[in-house]
């Protein structure tokens, strides 16, 4: 059975957006992987379709009701963890992608408005996920972020799956520096390392870059890595 994200949003004509063009885009027409929206307003109770309505203790903005998003996703069906898209989520990272990408699919809710009625995430057990600490007009570009990620990761989407275990985060560092033709560009020559067809060279290089962008750019990324026991990170080395 494919793989299957289903997106609960009251803008279904946003998407599948960029998911039909490129990797994704050519999965999804394969078969490998399946999509699909569902309205939430088509589960509304009045002639105006509302789903949202002002919020108990007054302040600014509307919340999504819990009466309606509970109905549509009743009637959504699908499979997989359901998750709504919220700045106050726990951060998306590459070890979450890969549990979500492993499982039969997602099911996203896309926030708007204030927010979502607290009662309809607790009864629905609804798992809350962040794309960073900002803030978006709605979820659906945090919906498409994530089904990229995890799409990617799908058997047959990727044809080299060696790239996927060199990436960024794949091992715990940000990937080291990449090069190509020309070997002189604006004065700017190709470190000698890449070219000497030493590929013991070459691998030592690359993990070295690789640290030191993480020690450099991603200190929290750097602590997690050398907190890994001796061996771990010996095993990755190789």
């Amino acid at each position: 059975m494919s793989w299957r994200a289903t997106v609960l949003t009251i803008f279904p004509e946003m998407l599948p957006g960029p998911l039909a063009y490129s990797l994704a885009g050519k999965a999804l027409e394969a078969g490998i992987w399946q999509f699909e929206t569902v309205d939430i307003r088509d589960y509304a109770r009045d002639k105006h379709r509302s789903v949202d309505d002002a919020p108990f203790g007054g302040g600014p903005g509307m919340v999504m009701r819990p009466d309606v998003l509970d109905a549509a996703i009743a009637g959504a069906g699908g499979s997989g963890p359901l998750i709504l898209l919220s700045p106050r989520g726990r951060p998306l990272d590459q070890e979450r992608v890969r549990t979500l990408a492993a499982s039969t699919g997602v099911r996203l809710i896309c926030g708007r408005f204030e927010g979502v009625d607290e009662r309809v995430l607790d009864a629905r057990s609804i798992e809350e996920v962040s794309l960073g600490d900002f803030v978006l007009s709605g979820g659906e570009p945090a919906a498409i972020a994530l089904i990229d990620a995890c799409v990617r990761l799908l058997p047959g989407v990727i044809g080299c799956t060696e790239a996927l275990a060199e990436e960024s985060f794949a091992e715990g560092l940000l990937e080291y520096p990449h090069y190509t033709r020309p070997q002189l560009w604006q004065g700017r020559a190709v470190p000698e390392v890449l070219v000497s067809g030493d590929h013991q060279r070459v691998h030592a290089w690359r993990r070295s870059e690789a640290e030191r962008l993480t020690r450099e750019r991603r200190p929290d990324l750097w602590r997690e890595y050398l907190a890994k026991p001796a061996a771990a990170r010996q095993k990755e080395e190789r």
